[in-house]
């Protein structure tokens, strides 16, 4: 399977929301890297996962969470 980028806006206000979705992403199976930018509210994520199950993932933090388009 072929690895993919995605860009979602993740609704982040502290460095706890960020350590939230950083320990959520650790965990995440077939995530290989992703960016967190608390200053932006943006995570960037490179898996073999689809949009939708990266999406999903991002979620189980409790943390607002929409892809953003390129």
């Amino acid at each position: 399977m072929s690895e993919h980028t995605y860009a979602f806006k993740v609704g982040m206000t502290c460095s706890g929301c960020s350590g939230a979705v950083n320990r959520i992403l650790s965990k995440a199976a077939n995530v290989s890297s992703f960016d967190i930018s608390l200053e932006n509210q943006t995570v960037t994520v490179k898996s073999t996962l689809s949009q939708n199950e990266v999406l999903e993932i991002i979620k189980k933090s409790g943390k607002s969470v929409e892809p953003l388009t390129a």
